[in-house]
């Protein structure tokens, strides 16, 4: 019963943090030095966190779906058009092409280093770095960036390029756990001129290959002879996971339209210091 609990909590910070630019890893790495999980085998937690991020995910296709699902299936949606690509919704179906070539830098990189950056950054002292290292990061882009006209204030507006440096961007936290996914394209895109409510969409809609990919990849590697209990944790931790980003995702989209993301930055800070010292102390 205390393993399902632990599951539960797991879920809870998984769906808060996962979207707020505040590093779902850090936070989880903490959590499990403080509740590990007991009776499971040996790399499932590692495989664990990644995996409960579909549940955070599948929030996103839920409250996004009219804006990204890209086929016209019913006649209102296809209107006078006739023909194969009458079935298909052509801005939609563009936004997914710039999608997927913003996942290419980190998918490439990920799919050949990503047992390499895991035995040397996934550890208390990089993540806590990374932590304080972006939260100064956005603390100093938001002072720049006050006052300033972005360039693109919609998601057709962006092009292949900018989807591309978002994806350079969205490589640095593929790289070092505990920059945050979310935090790394908010901060990329708000430097190359994108809104702050547009850059939080893209992000949204970026996880959704990224984080399915990573999902298989980390399933794949850890194999699938899952006993009861593992089954029943992932089960508990991704539909917990759902269930508050649902709430997160409509509490954020709210929240940038009257405010920066510099509380975040400060946040990252402390929590950097906090993780820094409790695992010194314990070291």
């Amino acid at each position: 019963m205390w393993e399902i609990i632990k599951a539960f909590i797991y879920g809870i910070v998984e769906g808060i943090t996962e979207w707020l630019p505040i590093s779902s890893t850090g936070h989880l790495i903490l959590v499990e030095e403080l509740i590990p999980f007991q009776g499971t085998s040996e790399g499932f937690f590692d495989m664990f966190d990644v995996v409960i991020q579909l549940g955070a995910i599948m929030a996103v296709v839920v409250l996004f779906w009219k804006q990204i699902w890209p086929f016209a299936l019913s006649g209102k949606e296809r209107g006078d058009k006739k023909g194969i690509l009458s079935f298909v919704k052509m801005d939609i179906m563009t936004l997914w092409f710039k999608i997927l070539v913003a996942c290419v830098p980190a998918a490439v990189i990920g799919i050949l280093f990503d047992d390499v950056f895991d035995a040397l950054f996934y550890n208390y002292f990089c993540v806590a770095l990374a932590l304080i290292v972006f939260g100064v990061a956005f603390i100093v882009v938001e002072n720049w960036n006050k006052g300033r006209n972005a360039k693109i204030n919609s998601l057709a507006e962006i092009t292949y390029q900018t989807a591309l440096m978002i994806g350079v961007f969205q490589l640095i936290a593929a790289v070092f756990p505990g920059t945050s996914r979310s935090g790394a394209t908010i901060v990329g895109a708000l430097l190359i001129g994108v809104s702050r409510t547009v850059a939080a969409e893209f992000t949204f809609f970026l996880a959704i290959p990224v984080m399915f990919g990573a999902s298989l990849l980390k399933v794949l590697k850890f194999g699938f002879d899952f006993t009861g209990l593992e089954l029943a944790l992932l089960a508990i931790g991704t539909v917990t996971a759902f269930v508050v980003s649902m709430f997160v995702l409509k509490f954020l989209m709210g929240y940038i339209k009257k405010h920066d993301f510099k509380v975040f930055g400060w946040y990252r800070i402390v929590l950097g210091a906090v993780v820094l010292v409790f695992f010194g102390v314990l070291a």
